[in-house]
């Protein structure tokens, strides 16, 4: 049986996912903790990746050779940068761009040296799975959990994430990094610090990667104000019912 690899971003995202999992052990490895169990007739590993490419890559990396998965999600928050992506709605990743990739001259300004490539695409199978699984797992939530944080019904959208090490939590930024992306034909929905790293490593060793990130913000002066409570009160809860319904499609 493939092993599914759940990997999360955020502790609060983590523990209602890790509540799911039965005959759980941990195992330490790489810094890490990771948990082993089943979620209905499925073999899952959960693990914390912490933030930015190098931990998300080294977290990947341990998945792959120590555990053995067969497939790897992962779920987490976002800043919003594609027009019409709202706090609250859900972003599946068709691929990934690392928004402060930059090997120029010798390279295409975002082309990942000897790749020949500046995308790293995640698998379309299990991608439109997650996507279904968004769908699904949005209406099972419902908007009564979180009426007063939201200002519209949440929705699914698809396509390019960029990722980076850093931060981003101003306007100012988010439209230098959208105009620089737009201008070399790249347009992402979403920003964040992981999913280019372990798309990467997923590509290196042919393992099925796909990704979803709620929105918190949109990647201005506002991003930082309530994060905690919105991981909590949106993003975690967003997390649990769409991976619940993934497992049922796998």
């Amino acid at each position: 049986m493939t092993t599914t690899a759940i990997v999360s971003a955020l502790l609060d995202e983590q523990k209602g996912l890790l509540d799911q999992l039965q005959h759980a052990h941990k195992e330490q490895r790489a810094g890490r903790t990771f948990w082993r169990g089943q979620w209905g007739d499925q073999d899952v590993v959960l693990v914390l990746s912490r933030i930015g490419k190098v931990a998300a890559a080294s977290t990947a990396t341990t998945l792959i050779e120590a555990f053995g998965v067969g497939r790897v999600v992962f779920t987490g928050v976002a800043g919003g940068l594609g027009e019409g992506v709202r706090v609250g709605d859900v972003v599946v990743a068709e691929d990934f761009v690392q928004h402060d990739m930059d090997s120029s001259p010798l390279f295409a300004r975002y082309e990942i040296p000897l790749y020949g490539r500046s995308r790293l695409p995640c698998d379309p199978s299990l991608t439109a799975l997650l996507q279904q699984a968004a769908n699904a797992g949005l209406a099972v939530a419902g908007d009564h959990f979180h009426r007063e944080r939201l200002i519209a019904e949440p929705r699914v959208h698809r396509g390019l994430v960029a990722s980076g090490d850093r931060f981003v939590s101003s306007a100012e930024e988010a439209a230098t990094l959208r105009q620089g992306l737009h201008g070399a034909g790249h347009i992402p929905l979403a920003v964040e610090m992981e999913g280019a790293a372990v798309a990467q490593v997923c590509l290196d060793y042919g393992v099925p990667f796909a990704a979803m990130r709620t929105i918190s913000d949109r990647a201005d002066d506002q991003a930082h104000v309530d994060f905690s409570a919105f991981v909590q009160q949106v993003a975690s809860p967003y997390a649990l019912a769409i991976v619940r319904e993934l497992m049922k499609l796998l």
